[in-house]
């Protein structure tokens, strides 16, 4: 049950997820998998794999996906959901037996997922612990993302501040404690926990807050939950100096993790990197959502993909002999690619 006062969007009906599926990976465990979108008609759109952030799921990512200013980029995408192993709503415990992998051995893994719904292309979209996970994917398959976006990612390991506050919260026991919960706050939401963003109205982070807390309480297994933060922990360095995809960082100045991020983004090649970089925010995809999806479309347009909607700000007329479906087709001849065998999906049909 989840906890009463939350705000009327958290309380409203969730959007139908089309299709969800189970994948067994060769490390990583069972993986469940949520679609959004027809991936029937993948060759004409453009599709996207995602993988959520700590203490929450892929109704994360649901949220942001259908928020109104995503609408035209959801009418012309699919979406993969993914929930990180013991992360779907009312998991039981992760046996003792199971090693739960580490963020490298998931985002390796992550391989089959693409395979298992035999899509050839898609790019990464993932949010702290899930945008490093993507990051490691893209690094593993370069012939597989076609590009990253990647939300307040960290590159480096722990850092000191990470680990002073593991010593007040060994993240042991079945339950969330006040200090856990504490460190999962301020890793998704950062400094100062105000009203004064600059989309939310005011007392909105407020709710935001209520509905986290609420949520990270609910139907969510606290257990796992709590595995997963074990891995972000201990994660290695990613090393993200000639990653083959495109790359867009998005960070607010308010998450604890702004500063690493603009670390990364002038230690990689300025002609593969772009960054937005939002004042006021810190869980960008809930607080600043339109900021998001016009840099999320410009990016994507950058690789081709969504050229039927016009840029932010900017009207354009399509040809008549040119249908909208032609237009959002994917243009990947500028990637040169020949996949090998290895990198080419099975010949499985759904």
């Amino acid at each position: 049950m989840y906890l009463c006062g939350v705000s009327e969007f958290f309380r409203r009906k969730r959007p139908n997820i089309e299709r969800k599926y189970v994948v067994s990976t060769d490390r990583s465990g069972d993986i469940h998998v949520h679609v959004q979108g027809d991936l029937s008609q993948q060759d004409k759109r453009c599709v996207f794999l995602t993988v959520h952030d700590l203490g929450t799921n892929h109704s994360s990512l649901v949220d942001f996906v259908t928020c109104p200013a995503m609408s035209e980029i959801k009418e012309r995408s699919c979406f993969i959901h993914v929930d990180v192993p013991g992360h779907e709503e009312n998991s039981p415990d992760l046996p003792d037996s199971y090693q739960f992998p580490s963020l490298q051995t998931l985002g390796e893994d992550l391989i089959t997922v693409l395979d298992f719904l035999h899509v050839r292309y898609a790019v990464g979209l993932g949010e702290g612990a899930g945008a490093n996970v993507l990051a490691r994917c893209g690094l593993a398959h370069p012939r597989r993302l076609l590009g990253l976006i990647l939300v307040n990612c960290t590159a480096s390991t722990s850092s000191v501040a990470d680990a002073f506050r593991t010593r007040f919260s060994r993240w042991k026991g079945a339950d969330i404690s006040q200090s856990e919960e504490d460190f999962l706050i301020y890793h998704k939401f950062g400094h100062q926990i105000s009203s004064d963003s600059c989309e939310a109205g005011p007392g909105e982070r407020e709710r935001m807050l209520t509905e986290y807390r609420s949520r990270l309480r609910g139907n969510l297994n606290t257990h796992n939950i709590k595995q997963y933060v074990r891995a972000f922990i201990h994660r290695k360095d990613l090393m993200l100096k000639g990653c083959q995809p495109d790359i867009l960082l998005i960070t607010g100045m308010q998450s604890p993790y702004s500063s690493v991020v603009e670390k990364m983004y002038r230690e990689l090649d300025k002609d593969k990197v772009t960054i937005l970089k939002v004042d006021k925010a810190g869980d960008v995809l809930a607080e600043a959502p339109a900021k998001v999806s016009q840099s999320l479309l410009l990016f994507c347009q950058g690789q081709g993909l969504l050229t039927s909607l016009p840029p932010p700000g900017v009207e354009r007329r399509m040809s008549r002999a040119m249908s909208m479906e032609e237009y959002d087709k994917p243009n990947i001849r500028r990637l040169s690619l020949t996949p090998s065998a290895c990198d080419s999906p099975p010949p499985r049909k759904l």
